[in-house]
């Protein structure tokens, strides 16, 4: 079956707009009740979210569903996505639901879910869920009806928590480190878990407003980081997305490591402390030099969809334990069950601080490949995987760029795009090849 309503990561759109509004939140959230209560006499549900001005009157639909099933609520506020992937699963709670759209600016919302275990959900139970949405709501009786109520030191547990994932061995002391939350769910959080760990923090992206989310500031802006890295002097940078499960780093010169430098760090820094690293997940977009230095060390790499929650299906088909995407979705699954940035920038600050190298040194024999990425709007019924001038143009790239680059072709999960994108070893090859194929679309 194709899933109506959820996509790569949850249900999420333009705040108003179908599905989007309080009426379908509040008929969803009743439909995972019912779900729940298939297995479970009286399911309790933590709902966090993150500061968008719309995530009130979503988080008190998604509460009058939930208690209309029958189903209990602990509202935890403003707090990153992977704290109520945590405090789900350490107050054994029967799902946690976080109330965001990452990255999207602030007139975007959305839901997702997580396990009680703290891990995404699969397309079973989402298809589960679907089938119930737009069925007429079965009422539980009065004396069946859920409660709500709050969780007041939901944010002081989730620091203690990130904390625990450095080891006591070190510290941050005699850091000065630039901490933008994106004036998102972690401007609390995000401060307080570098200070209280040593570091001298400059806080930036921390004053949200409701409407001021992920504008200008954090992990999807990194300009405003590297601006503050080089204005403090810092030492590094550290940037989170809106809900916080990704990152972007910023060191003392002003240079941008993505995610796929920063997971190639996690792994050497594992080997170098003599772990044994069976394998490593990456996506279809991971760049292809992450790929040939981790097999250099004789490293399994596989390939996943884009998307965290296809890495994390693969580590755990795999039994493997480092994973993550370019975009700074990182998952060390002895650390965390999800994506956590600031729990990925510990591990990394920590590689750093164990060794006394810098991150350019640590990450001083990995070059990326140049890589293109082009997004190409479709028209309405558009069926871009028909378009043969398209597969003519693949096939000619490929036989050009041979062993030393790599095309990928797919549509995006949110939007009415095909993202073309294309690695080579140099940005003019690289450019000129995707500007080809992104011409056959147009």
């Amino acid at each position: 079956m194709t899933r109506k309503y959820f996509g790569t990561d949850g249900i999420r759109g333009t705040v108003g707009q179908a599905p989007i509004t309080p009426d379908f939140v509040m008929r969803l959230a009743h439909a995972v009740g019912r779900v729940l209560r298939q297995s479970e006499k009286h399911p309790v549900v933590l709902i966090g979210k993150d500061t968008r001005i719309s995530g009130y009157m979503l988080e008190s639909a998604l509460e009058s569903g939930f208690n209309s099933a029958g189903v209990d609520v602990v509202l935890l506020g403003p707090i990153p996505t992977p704290a109520v992937a945590y405090l789900t699963r350490a107050r054994r709670a029967t799902l946690g639901v976080v109330i965001s759209a990452s990255h999207n600016p602030y007139d975007d919302n959305g839901i997702k879910f997580f396990s009680a275990k703290g891990t995404k959900l699969s397309d079973d139970w989402e298809l589960a869920v679907e089938k119930l949405v737009d069925q007429a709501p079965v009422w539980v009786t009065s004396a069946e009806l859920g409660k709500a109520k709050r969780l007041d030191d939901a944010a002081g547990r989730y620091i203690e928590f990130c904390k625990s994932t450095f080891s006591n061995e070190f510290s941050l002391k005699g850091m000065k480190i630039v901490v933008d939350a994106a004036h998102g769910a972690a401007y609390q959080i995000a401060p307080k878990v570098f200070h209280e760990l040593g570091a001298e923090v400059i806080a930036i992206g921390c004053s949200p407003d409701g409407l001021n989310i992920n504008k200008d500031v954090g992990a999807t802006h990194p300009e405003a980081l590297v601006a503050a890295v080089k204005l403090h002097q810092a030492d590094y940078g550290v940037a989170l997305d809106g809900d916080a499960d990704r990152l972007q780093f910023v060191d003392q010169e002003g240079r941008l490591y993505n995610g796929d430098e920063l997971l190639y760090l996690m792994v050497t820094d594992r080997i170098a402390r003599g772990e044994v690293v069976p394998g490593v997940v990456g996506t279809l977009m991971t760049n292809m030099a992450v790929e040939l230095a981790i097999k250099a060390k004789n490293i399994e790499f596989v390939r996943s969809k884009v998307g965290d929650r296809y890495v994390l299906e693969a580590l755990q088909e795999k039994k493997w334990l480092l994973g993550g995407e370019g975009s700074g979705h990182l998952l060390a699954l002895d650390k965390h069950t999800t994506g956590d940035g600031l729990i990925s920038a510990l591990q990394v600050l920590q590689a750093c601080v164990a060794t006394g190298r810098t991150m350019a040194e640590l990450l001083s024999d990995v070059v990326l490949f140049p890589q293109v990425l082009i997004n190409v709007r479709l028209d309405k019924d558009q069926n871009w995987q028909a378009n043969t001038q398209l597969s003519k143009a693949i096939q000619e790239v490929e036989a050009e760029l041979g062993q030393s680059g790599r095309v990928l072709i797919r549509a995006s999960g949110t939007e009415p795009l095909v993202r073309v994108m294309v690695e080579a070893r140099s940005q003019e090859v690289a450019q000129r090849c995707a500007e080809k194929m992104a011409a056959t679309l147009r």
